[in-house]
């Protein structure tokens, strides 16, 4: 039987960095202020349309029962801190040759395209483009999470900007995907009062993706403070501001409530073993 450290072999160990590796490395330190511009145009500076009032308010933190409030959205600035600390760290000499990033660098790179593509689509007022944008974004960072998990950082620092970074970005895109899924289905002409069951539905949905999440990841915390976070700017969101919905506010507790419990356990269980 393989033991532990031969499990995570494939995951550990560096060779000499190649052309590739450089290439690659570069690559996602260039792609990094595409996408901060990009996130720029969205928050409205030079010129650019804000998210919220894209696609006709279908974007908006009032538009459908899933919508997060606004101060949900702050999220954003921590992710993109952690991805612009990810990309100066990878572009290390160093890291060139680092298996974990070999696995992971291209797919980095495809996360913050496509997080550039969203926000032009949504500043393009192309509802259903955002929705495939979003669901193969949501797909990448889950391929990305799968291969982190096969293999431990190598210091405290590359777990907080790699593994740290990408979780949260994991665990608020899994939300944003719901709230962006909302809105396309309410431009389909589902309105939000009859849109209540569909509503919970969905954070039920969201609620067994993080408790996989922690299960699978043995409580790994980044991922459930984004979703938890999430969840609960939808809840307040419910409770206080349009529209109001009590019963998706309450969902939207047991939610993180549920995701929250599953990864303290899954954490005390991987302590144990």
């Amino acid at each position: 039987m393989a033991t532990a450290s031969e499990t995570r072999a494939p995951l550990s160990r560096n060779g000499a960095p190649t052309t590739a590796d450089r290439v690659r490395a570069w690559a996602a330190l260039l792609a990094l202020p595409i996408t901060i511009a990009a996130a720029t145009l969205g928050g409205g500076l030079f010129g650019g349309q804000e998210i919220g009032s894209s696609a006709g308010g279908a974007l908006s933190d009032a538009a459908t029962p899933i919508a997060p409030d606004g101060p949900a959205f702050s999220i954003w600035s921590v992710i993109y801190f952690g991805l612009a600390a990810y990309a100066v760290w990878q572009v290390l000499p160093k890291q060139h040759a680092d298996r974990r990033q070999r696995a992971t660098g291209w797919l980095a790179i495809g996360s913050l395209v496509l997080n550039a593509a969203w926000i032009l689509a949504a500043q393009a007022d192309v509802l259903w483009l955002t929705e495939v944008i979003i669901v193969a974004l949501l797909a990448v960072l889950i391929a990305i999470f799968v291969l982190l998990r096969r293999g431990r950082p190598d210091s405290w620092v590359e777990a907080l900007v790699v593994d740290g970074t990408f979780g949260l970005y994991l665990g608020w895109v899994s939300v944003a995907t719901a709230a962006n899924t909302a809105a396309f289905l309410a431009d389909l002409g589902v309105e939000p009062s009859p849109f209540e069951p569909w509503s919970i539905a969905v954070l039920a949905v969201v609620a067994l993706i993080g408790v996989a999440l922690a299960l699978w990841s043995r409580g790994r915390i980044a991922p459930a403070l984004a979703m938890t976070w999430g969840l609960a700017w939808i809840a307040v969101g419910r409770f206080t501001g349009e529209p109001e919905s009590v019963p998706t506010g309450i969902a939207a507790i047991a939610a993180a409530a549920l995701i929250a419990i599953a990864t303290i356990v899954a954490r005390l269980r991987g302590r144990r073993r």
